[in-house]
């Protein structure tokens, strides 16, 4: 049974919404290592362990299209706030759709001249942004149909692909907005690109959990009210409930589950529902003393498995950053993080128009 490690002081809003950035890009990035590798080879070129730290890798790190669109979908957020600070009331989905486009412009793919074309921003000229790391089919061929997908008029309507869940949880950054907005902004924005009620969902599921997070909630706690919440809307997705509470079940139990029950219980991560649960299971079943050494144990359980290595690690460390803060994100780790400045930057943006 996981217990969380305790800060003598509780982190900072500024300090939470960098760590889980931060966090998500780390867990992303050594998940990306080994996103299409089984778990026996994994432990075939890792050892028994797996990949435990980016000083196991062979050359550089990457983080992939999960910290991308995470970005994006925060350049978007920014978009929207600085209009409203303006005193301009703005569509936050539509400046989020503008947002992914512009991130599809950097991923080679041709877009549908219906498709707006939308004014440069700060982030679309970091380079590092411009590599294509594996996108998701439906992120990609959503956004090229140059049409604003929306509840009512999804594109693609039978996808719950985890591009919705991996790029939401700066919807749980925003301060001083309710539980029904986080929701609607989450959920919305997921059938952008993935019309499954279970992808629109997820991304709300997890949006709240950060969102809970940032409010001082314990983890646990925070993924129970969460899953409570969307359990009560009048949208269904029966497989999210079920996989969300068997990982908090199973994460209850004196004995961790390893790689293959992990994924036979809760999945691979490849669809929405899955990469959630599996993300939250790593949280909840490590444990430490120390918050670095429970991150470390978290993304360990995260990504090793044969599986979406890099979109479940991405979601445990964006839970465990919002809810330690900076503190729990290794040293060394973050040294090897492909460009911090980039993801530092775009934290700093959100600040800018949330905090002052």
């Amino acid at each position: 049974m996981s217990v969380e490690a305790s800060s003598p002081v509780a982190p900072s809003f500024e300090s939470r919404v960098r760590g889980s950035l931060l966090g998500g890009a780390l867990g992303d990035s050594l998940g990306y290592a080994v996103e299409f590798d089984s778990i026996a080879a994994i432990r075939a070129h890792y050892g028994s362990a797996g990949l435990t730290s980016f000083g196991q890798l062979d050359g550089e790190s990457h983080f992939s299209d999960d910290t991308q669109m995470t970005l994006y979908t925060v350049d978007g957020l920014v978009e929207a706030l600085e209009w409203a600070n303006d005193g301009v009331a703005a569509d936050e989905i539509a400046c989020l759709w503008l947002a992914y486009l512009r991130w599809l412009g950097t991923q080679d793919v041709a877009v549908s001249a219906s498709a707006p074309v939308p004014q440069p921003r700060w982030i679309d000229g970091q380079a590092v942004l411009r590599h294509r790391r594996a996108p998701g089919n439906a992120c990609l061929s959503g956004l090229a149909t140059g049409e604003m997908g929306t509840v009512a008029r999804p594109v693609n309507p039978d996808s719950k692909g985890c591009g919705t869940v991996m790029r939401s949880a700066p919807f749980g950054l925003i301060p001083h907005i309710s539980r029904e907005a986080v929701y609607k902004l989450s959920s919305d924005a997921a059938s952008l690109t993935h019309g499954h009620p279970s992808a629109r969902l997820s991304a709300a599921a997890f949006s709240l959990l950060i969102h809970n997070l940032v409010a001082g909630s314990d983890i646990r706690s925070a993924a129970t009210d969460a899953l409570a919440y969307v359990n009560n809307v009048p949208t269904k997705a029966a497989e999210l409930a079920e996989r969300l509470e068997a990982a908090l079940q199973l994460s209850a139990q004196p004995t961790m589950l390893g790689p293959e029950e992990m994924t036979a219980a809760l999945g691979e991560g490849w669809v929405a529902e899955e990469a959630l649960a599996v993300g939250l299971y790593a949280v909840l079943s490590t444990s430490a003393t120390e918050p670095t050494e429970h991150f470390r144990r978290a993304i360990a359980v995260a990504i090793n498995h044969s599986g979406d290595s890099d979109s479940t690690g991405s979601i445990a460390g964006n839970i465990l950053g919002a809810y330690y803060g900076e503190e729990c994100l290794p040293a060394d780790w973050l040294e090897a993080l492909e460009a911090p400045e980039v993801i530092r930057g775009m934290a700093d943006s959100l600040l800018a128009v949330t905090t002052g």
